[in-house]
């Protein structure tokens, strides 16, 4: 029965969302630095090192790519040894602090993760990849003063790294300083044609300054190049409602649920749709689902408000 309940409401927003009079606008700071998979950064070091074939060799570059291999086979966490063992006997080796910074931080080890990337920088002053991850591991611990000064080294060195770009853009973005948060994501955006999240957070620096046609053409962008970018589409229909385009919007909120179908903020919006409809039972149901996701999520201020608003749907006479 809960699964043909949880259907009906997917159904509901996928066919009958026409208009939504409140969006949650649920922005999460993207760090970019890159997953640590440096094979091509060490090979930028030393084009002789190969990945060992399950072999542990005594020396820097054994444990290196010993390292690298186990982050290809997916095994991260065992990684950090490797590379610390790299360190430790080739201090000079900055690809191997380097890549044991990328596995640290992504172990959620933000401290030890910085201080590898600033033994990279110590080891090798022109690698701009170790100051921009500098940069973004700082920002993520909130020293926002060393952070930028590292981000402007990186861009110094590499002025078409697009991660550096970006990271500054977040910096810019953290500090409300949306002008040079536009231009620093329009920078990241060129030169990391790739990636969805410098045109994402192009469209959320608009927004903030009430720019929605240039905040949807940025979405759009970051749909275009990842088709999946939840928040973004739901982005794309809060601006298509403000400016009564309800049938576009229609689609983008329904296109948000199918991408994620635990992202609760449309189902939440999906709600305020039908109170506005005047249809009480399919609000009540909607709210219901997404009570059930915030409380899910432990976000417990958006839990209150579908509560609050269930209630007024199960009351409401229309």
């Amino acid at each position: 029965m809960l699964r043909q309940k949880n259907k009906r409401v997917k159904s509901l927003l996928k066919y009958r969302l026409t208009r939504l009079i409140g969006v949650i606008l649920a922005f999460s700071v993207l760090l970019s630095a890159s997953t640590p998979s440096g094979a091509s950064t060490a090979s930028s070091y030393n084009k002789t090192l190969h990945i060992a074939q399950g072999y542990v060799g005594g020396t820097a570059a054994d444990f290196l790519n010993q390292g690298l291999q186990l982050i290809q086979a997916g095994r991260a966490p065992e990684s950090i040894a490797y590379f610390q063992k790299a360190t430790e006997l080739d201090p000079n080796m900055a690809p191997a602090h380097y890549n044991l910074g990328l596995a640290l931080r992504q172990a959620g080890q933000l401290q030890p993760a910085a201080d590898a990337f600033y033994r990279a920088t110590q080891a090798d002053a022109k690698f701009a990849l170790a100051y921009a991850n500098l940069g973004g591991a700082l920002l993520e611990g909130a020293n926002w003063q060393q952070a930028g000064d590292y981000l402007q080294r990186a861009i110094e060195i590499d002025p078409k790294l697009g991660m550096a770009h970006y990271n500054l853009g977040l910096l810019r973005k953290q500090q409300r300083d949306w002008e040079n948060a536009i231009k620093s994501f329009k920078k990241a955006m060129e030169y990391s044609k790739n990636a969805p999240e410098p045109a994402y957070y192009l469209g959320v620096s608009y927004m903030e300054q009430g720019q929605l046609d240039k905040a949807g053409d940025a979405f759009r962008r970051a749909t275009k190049i990842n088709p999946n970018y939840t928040e973004a589409h739901y982005n794309i229909g809060s601006i298509l409602y403000n400016q009564r385009k309800y049938k576009q919007a229609l689609e983008s909120f329904r296109r948000s649920a199918e991408t994620n179908t635990n992202y609760p903020n449309a189902y939440y919006g999906a709600g305020l749709v039908f109170m506005q409809q005047r249809q009480c039972n399919d609000a009540a149901q909607v709210f219901q689902y997404a009570f059930n996701l915030f409380n899910a999520q432990g976000n417990a201020q958006w839990a209150n408000a579908s509560q609050q608003m269930l209630q007024q749907a199960q009351t409401c006479r229309y």
